[in-house]
């Protein structure tokens, strides 16, 4: 099926529905779009349409497509070999290490490399319950409207509707949920600042009466569920409790880390230095799969004289390295973490004129080059147009009807339950990115149609 002949690719698109799974979704009625080649900014489908590549695919083509230097670097590591067994030292592991001393928070000395952004947080759960076996402190507290992944362990420390379908059996014990910082829809009914953090403060109280706390998952800034930035002092609230408590913080940094929010990674906007980070996608651009746990010296020292009973056939892969070394020296060399904070000054501008035009957007949020929409079908009443249970059942949302629209228009939007996640490539220019806003401006006839 290689090659560009118009007939075979139109047979991709069937041959994947029939053979393969589509995920997160009934498979009946799946018909994926096939991509055929990409390029910048954008991809390209087997009709030759371009596609402004506007939510950077999953959130994770940071540096764009199609970067010369990054491919380059994955050649050159296989013309010298393609694999050896994580036993081993390669010179290529030694080099992002040193990288990764130099952009990760001080309070970060040793890595742990996987593939994916669930494979760090599965490692970060045996990390803390091996640190903590002799006190029993096995238990881990995690947000209600979080993401953190899809195998066992990471879907219990889920927070949202995608953890209820496999709840009953497929979860792990010692998963605590608490209340995330949302200030548009607060758990609590509050108002900041009048509310003195009491999302914050809960998890004091929840630590207390729990018990056996060992570990606290964040997303420093809620990624899939809507870009929830959380209000000033919340973060450094929460790691006081944690430190007070002799509870390990850990910052899930799949989404919110490498110049996402115009910071290497987002907790160095509130001056946070975890216990443990977890991060993915942007490591590499997405140009191959790989995955970071950095954890603190304190938790390193443990396992000088303590068993590590964690790892993968893959970890430390140096291919997927020599991605990640690569995409590093792009980031510094074209300047993309200030690029983003930039660019986040315009976004924001362009995001509040979008929700002040309509009336089905009930809030919008951004930092740096990670921003989000959400529709209501009430702004007064912060009505959502559709629920948990018509995700799950496949039933077509309004985030749906808008999106395709504006895939029609040439413009790739990822789109969730009541948002839609706009998380560019860093590479944009102002002409795409007001480009992208405008037809999302446009698009938004649609739902504004259907407000009461």
């Amino acid at each position: 099926m290689s090659g560009n002949n118009p007939d075979k690719l139109q047979q991709v698109s069937k041959i994947c529905t029939d053979l393969t799974f589509g995920t997160w979704r009934k498979q009946d009625g799946w018909s994926p779009l096939t991509v055929s080649s990409a390029e910048g900014s954008h991809f390209t489908d087997s009709n030759g349409k371009s596609y402004l590549d506007f939510s950077s695919q999953l959130m994770c083509s940071n540096l764009g497509h199609g970067n010369r230097k990054i491919r380059e670097a994955i050649s050159n590591q296989l013309d010298k070999f393609e694999y050896v067994q994580p036993g081993y030292a390669t010179a290529i592991r030694a080099e992002v290490a040193l990288l990764l001393k130099g952009i990760l928070p001080r309070s970060l000395s040793k890595y742990f490399f996987g593939s994916s952004g669930t494979e760090a947080n599965e490692a970060a759960i045996k990390t803390v319950r091996m640190f903590f076996q002799k006190e029993r402190k096995t238990k881990i507290i995690s947000n209600y409207n979080s993401y953190h992944g899809s195998t066992s362990g990471s879907i219990t420390l889920t927070g949202d509707f995608r953890r209820f379908p496999v709840d009953t059996y497929y979860s792990i014990p010692g998963v605590v949920h608490s209340i995330p910082p949302n200030c548009y829809r607060c758990p609590l009914n509050l108002k900041f600042p009048e509310c003195n953090l009491a999302c914050a403060d809960y998890n004091q109280y929840l630590i207390r009466n729990e018990g056996n706390i060992g570990g606290m998952i964040v997303e420093p800034v809620t990624g899939t569920n809507g870009v929830i930035i959380p209000p000033d002092g919340y973060l450094q609230r929460i790691r006081e409790i944690t430190k007070e408590n002799d509870v390990l913080l850990i910052a899930d940094e799949v989404m919110s880390g490498w110049g996402r929010t115009g910071k290497w990674f987002a907790v160095e906007n509130w001056g946070i230095e975890p216990d443990i980070i977890t991060t993915a996608k942007g490591i590499t651009g997405a140009y191959l799969p790989l995955s970071l746990m950095a954890t603190s010296k304190r938790i390193s020292d443990y396992f000088e004289s303590n068993y590590f009973a964690h790892g993968h056939t893959y970890e430390a892969h140096p291919v997927s390295l020599a991605a990640a070394k690569a995409a590093i020296e792009e980031y510094k060399d074209k300047n993309l973490i200030e690029r983003s904070k930039e660019l986040g000054k315009k976004l924001k501008k362009r995001l509040t004129e979008i929700r002040d035009e309509h009336k089905s957007v009930g809030d919008v949020r951004s930092i740096g080059l990670f921003g989000a929409v959400e529709l209501v079908k009430d702004r007064e009443k912060k009505t959502p147009f559709n629920s948990y249970e018509e995700k799950i059942e496949g039933k077509p949302l309004m985030t749906d009807r808008v999106s395709r629209s504006a895939m029609e228009k040439g413009v790739y939007l990822n789109n969730w339950l009541n948002h839609f996640i706009i998380a560019p490539p860093l590479i944009i220019t102002e002409e795409e990115l007001d480009r992208g806003l405008d037809t999302l401006n446009e698009c938004l006839k649609i739902s504004d149609n259907e407000v009461f």
